[in-house]
């Protein structure tokens, strides 16, 4: 588990209803238990508000970090798809996004970076689709320098649909995969139940979350109906549900 992806965890699932903001003492406190050192958390937070996510902040005599306000945007639009808290109805059109040519390789590695994290794919060079509106993707590019046409479609046959932009069986597959590693894991015990429990969910998320870079969120009825992506998804929300009290009193202590 790296530094940087754990402090996403911590500031998306942790510290969202507790003002998006804890001291730096206290971020090393929380990242103990999942294996993260000192040095580390303090490195990646280093870094973290040098991309504009987190910024400095007094809280009480310490120095801490608050999420910024576009911090905390990208994280809620992350934790409606962790949570899969969006109850969407697919309207059979599929939005296309037509970006013009980036020159820049790390620009244009990291703006493809973003559209994929936001569930587009890659049909043909410099076209993207998604099933679903994209109202951030103008704000996000305009910010990068970048541009883009952007359309619709709707006259797709069920074999000239897009879908195959996505490697579903492989996803599959890794959902399955998943799900079986989660399912044989014995937890350590330290002999601090509450901590044990916030350890143990924090891995569940954190491995959760990677399906965000994955995962495009398609419309169930585009999905075979034995996706092992819905069996993982049950026992995930099960699982969060499950070890959320333990996790939260750990957690308030930590901060209290």
């Amino acid at each position: 588990m790296r530094a940087r992806s754990a402090l996403f965890d911590v500031y998306g699932d942790l510290l969202r209803t507790r003002g998006n903001q804890a001291p730096v003492a206290d971020l090393v406190r929380l990242l103990d238990p999942v294996g993260i050192s000192a040095p580390a958390v303090r490195t990646a937070i280093s870094r973290i508000v040098g991309e504009g996510w987190l910024e400095p902040v007094q809280i009480g005599n310490g120095r801490g970090y608050r999420a910024t306000e576009r911090g905390i945007a990208r994280l809620e639009a992350a934790r409606q798809r962790i949570y899969r808290l969006r109850d969407r109805a697919w309207d059979g059109r599929w939005r296309l996004v037509l970006l013009d040519p980036i020159r820049d390789r790390r620009l244009r590695d990291r703006v493809h970076t973003t559209l994929g994290w936001m569930g587009l794919a890659e049909l043909s060079d410099g076209l993207w689709v998604s099933p679903w509106p994209q109202p951030d993707l103008p704000a996000y590019l305009e910010r990068e320098g970048a541009s883009a046409a952007h359309t619709e479609a709707g006259s797709f046959t069920p074999a000239e649909r897009p879908v195959a932009g996505w490697d579903l069986p492989a996803l599959g597959r890794e959902y399955a995969a998943w799900l079986a590693r989660v399912r044989d894991d014995v937890p350590p015990e330290s002999g601090d139940p509450d901590r044990d429990e916030f350890a143990q969910r924090f891995h569940l998320v954190h491995e959760w979350r990677k399906f965000l870079f994955r995962d495009p969120g398609l419309p169930a009825e585009l999905l075979p109906a034995d996706f092992p992506g819905f069996e993982a998804a049950t026992h995930f929300h099960a699982e969060a549900d499950r070890l959320r009290p333990g996790a939260e009193r750990f957690v308030d202590r930590i901060l209290s």
